[in-house]
């Protein structure tokens, strides 16, 4: 995978996004991890990998300070246009080198990104170096599963997935192991699928 591939697989996906994946399992799992996540009012807030969206749906966002990254213009204007009017800021940008300062944003969301993007480790690093200390980052996201590889059929297609635009083999243990200096473990739960998409928080220690 990489910038401009994902750009175009996600230029085909655009339109049929919601039906897929803001419906459903999908759907319900969201309601779960964000209309339940108390946020504080004027929080400044950094949605990453926005898509069309479908975070967003699930978040009272009007006395939040959001702003909604993403590669792609067509998701963008698909979540621009949902929330037209709203003072949400939408913006283009690579996840995996975001224009904003360093510890700017009391909360960061992650949100079946971590699989997309090129590279999941300078995402996930480049999220905690925006974030401020003490931060919350949310993260929702399929992963292999803990202690155990993948299964040979899951090995077989993981390929075929990728160009597709995401990745079902990321380790996040392996991927956090780089990070635990600056991010550590709040919450790791299951979320759908037996575990294979899971809700986790992470917290950005304050000596960072």
């Amino acid at each position: 995978m990489n910038n401009h591939w994902n750009e175009w697989i996600y230029k085909l996906w655009a339109p049929f996004y919601d039906k897929f994946f803001n419906t459903g399992k999908f759907l319900n799992a969201r309601k779960e991890i964000f209309s339940k996540t108390h946020f504080v009012k004027n929080q400044r807030i950094l949605v990453v990998g926005v898509g069309t969206g479908a975070e967003l749906e699930q978040i009272d966002h009007t006395e939040l300070n959001i702003t909604a990254i993403d590669y792609s213009d067509d998701m963008l204007k698909r979540a621009k246009a949902k929330f037209n009017g709203s003072s949400i800021q939408f913006l283009k940008m690579d996840a995996q080198q975001m224009s904003f300062r360093d510890c700017d944003f009391d909360v960061v969301i992650g949100s079946l990104v971590l699989s997309v993007v090129p590279d999941a480790d300078t995402c996930l690093k480049e999220m905690a170096r925006v974030l401020k200390p003490n931060g919350e980052l949310i993260i929702f996201d399929k992963f292999k599963p803990k202690d155990k590889g993948l299964s040979p059929f899951k090995k077989a297609i993981r390929p075929f997935i990728k160009r597709l635009g995401t990745d079902i083999g990321i380790d996040f243990e392996k991927l956090h192991d780089n990070h635990k200096e600056t991010l550590f473990v709040k919450e790791d739960n299951p979320a759908m699928l037996n575990g294979m998409y899971r809700k986790i928080i992470l917290n950005k220690v304050s000596k960072y």
